[in-house]
């Protein structure tokens, strides 16, 4: 059964002028190093593209710029999740008319009590039924505080223009039960680069993570190994990309992983407020797991 969108993706990030509004060349520049890379494609305004930061009309830049680059071989997945089912249609809809090749919605989250599984159905099915592209669910517990549970999962799976899910959370049960319980065809993609190992052995199709932004090639060559049956080899890499994958993610977030991009002369730079920049000390911290891996070395070499 083949699965639409299974592969390896990195959330870009946005970066900002020194004005503060979207750096439209700076977003063409890491595009293009990207387009260079083994990755599938690409996902813009994910959670590390600063995208609940994001007005609507820098969205819409956002989103322009990257598809002028990204050609139509290579799937673009945009993020278009809203508090409400109506503004999540409306952007779904944009993206489309802008090029993206699926969306991603992550959950609402405000009313938390309200957020049951018979409401996210409710949601989804209405989001995908109006989407003019196929809608990817996304669940991100980390920064909702809610969870989409694989019995809503396994409703909306059904839907004919629902395509897959992006989980960005490291329970295993949890993704076990989505790819068990999810109709055949349903791509289901890993967000968390710490657990990329288990959950390539589990069987996901894919992943969407930040450090694929920064070690491409380490990740494609970890989920391959782990498809290829080469299960030694995917886990002393998983070990060796596991100080970076902590650092990016759940210890300083986009602001590490920006301050990380700018390291490998890529273009990350400073967030947008409230969130802030790392201080130097970690700038250091990250320095030396980058250099551990040999990245630094790579990137210096091809940016001369």
């Amino acid at each position: 059964m083949s699965h639409q969108f299974a592969g390896i993706y990195t959330p870009i990030v946005t970066p900002f002028s020194a004005d503060g509004a979207v750096d439209q060349r700076a977003i063409v520049s890491n595009v293009d190093r990207y387009l260079a890379s083994p990755l599938t494609g690409l996902v813009v305004l994910g959670s590390n593209g600063e995208a609940a930061q994001l007005e609507d009309d820098e969205s819409d830049v956002v989103i322009g710029t990257v598809r002028a680059r990204v050609p139509n071989g290579r799937p673009m997945l945009v993020g278009t999740g809203r508090e409400s089912t109506r503004a999540t249609i409306a952007a779904s809809k944009r993206a489309a008319a802008l090029g993206a090749d699926a969306v991603m919605a992550r959950t609402p989250s405000f009313y938390k009590p309200q957020m049951t599984s018979e409401n996210f159905v409710r949601h989804y099915t209405e989001v995908a039924d109006a989407s003019p592209v196929p809608v990817l669910l996304y669940n991100v517990t980390m920064y909702t505080g809610v969870n989409l549970l694989p019995d809503a999962v396994e409703k909306l799976s059904e839907h004919p223009n629902i395509a897959g899910l992006k989980d960005s959370g490291n329970d295993m049960l949890q993704i076990g039960d989505y790819l068990a319980r999810s109709q055949p065809g349903f791509t289901v993609l890993a967000g968390a680069a710490p657990t990329l190992f288990t959950a390539a052995a589990l069987g996901v199709h894919g992943a969407v993570l930040a450090l694929a932004g920064l070690a491409p090639d380490l990740c494609v060559q970890l989920f391959e190994h782990v498809k290829a049956g080469r299960v030694d080899e995917a886990r002393a890499l998983q070990r060796r990309l596991m100080p970076i994958a902590r650092s990016i993610g759940p210890i300083y977030g986009v602001p590490g992983l920006k301050a990380a991009l700018d390291l490998l002369g890529l273009h990350g730079g400073v967030p947008r407020a409230p969130l802030r920049a790392v201080a130097p000390a970690v700038v250091d911290t990250l320095r030396g797991q980058l250099t551990a891996l040999g990245l630094l070395e790579r990137s210096h070499a091809a940016a001369n």
